[in-house]
């Protein structure tokens, strides 16, 4: 895999931000392994996966005008993102929404430019897929373009049809979903290490039970 997204795994893991054991998910699965980006919780390790975040967008190649994040965890990932971008000479636009629609004020529920053009959305994970058909509606309902999602960690497993959280959102917007890393990634990294031998094969066993190709 290219280098950013081994290291990727490496930054994850020693920020217990991915961790292996055993853990339920949102759909009652046994999960070996969680992710949580809200561990990332300081100013140093934000820096850091902004810069990944933009080595995966550029890598995509996905052309965009402008950065949206859903509220909550979407605000301070556009945010860093934004800057690691600006930082390569990339400068983008940015802005992330409120749950509650603001009464007094500036008012309204977006806060940054205003959303406009191609919008490039920002999240960590995708699971059921909701926040993000939310997301595309509010992108719609202010006369702009969703062109795509960038996400942290692509699970590749089904929910609860045959796709992928990540397959639905392609196939019901016909836009590409991008990650930093995916199963294949992770599995892959798991394989070169001898030490996480035993929890290779937990995802093994996960990912024959639950996968998409």
């Amino acid at each position: 895999m290219p280098n950013f997204r081994q290291e990727f795994v490496e930054f994850a893991i020693s920020h217990n931000v991915l961790r292996f054991g055993e853990f339920k998910t949102k759909t009652g699965r046994l999960s070996p392994y969680f992710f949580n980006t809200g561990l990332f919780n300081d100013g140093d390790s934000l820096r850091k996966i902004g810069q990944f975040y933009a080595k995966a967008i550029l890598s995509a190649q996905l052309p965009f005008d402008m950065l949206f994040g859903p509220a909550y965890k979407g605000i301070p990932l556009v945010s860093a993102i934004s800057i690691a971008l600006s930082e390569i000479g990339n400068n983008y636009p940015f802005c992330f929404n409120r749950k509650e629609v603001k009464d007094h004020g500036e008012g309204g529920s977006i806060i940054g430019l205003p959303l406009s053009g191609r919008v490039l959305i920002v999240d960590d994970v995708i699971s059921a897929g909701v926040s993000i058909r939310e997301t595309v509606d509010l992108i719609r309902a202010s006369g702009a373009i969703p062109c795509g999602v960038i996400i942290a960690l692509d699970r590749m497993e089904r929910g609860s049809e045959s796709l992928s959280a990540a397959q639905e959102v392609r196939q019901m917007y016909g836009i590409p979903v991008v990650s930093i890393i995916n199963l294949d990634n992770l599995m892959s990294y798991l394989q070169d290490r001898d030490d996480l031998v035993l929890n290779l094969r937990a995802v093994q066993s996960y990912r024959a039970q639950y996968g998409v190709v």
